[in-house]
């Protein structure tokens, strides 16, 4: 009978030194708070550039 010494935590990053353990979940949380804060500024980009040329429609007419 074999016993698993395998953790939640036991995977190894593959560009760390040591054998430095990192959490599973931690990379995929990191990109996806990434990706959210490109959303975000995305639209708000966005909605600057919508107000600024409305602006200038509302001054020229």
């Amino acid at each position: 009978m074999a016993v698993s010494t395998s953790t939640p935590f036991s995977r190894v990053s593959s560009g760390s030194r040591c054998g430095a353990r990192v959490k599973p979940g931690l990379r995929r949380r990191c990109l996806m708070m990434a990706k959210q804060q490109k959303t975000r500024f995305y639209i708000l980009g966005r909605c600057v550039s919508m107000l600024l040329c409305w602006h200038a429609h509302a001054l020229s007419d």
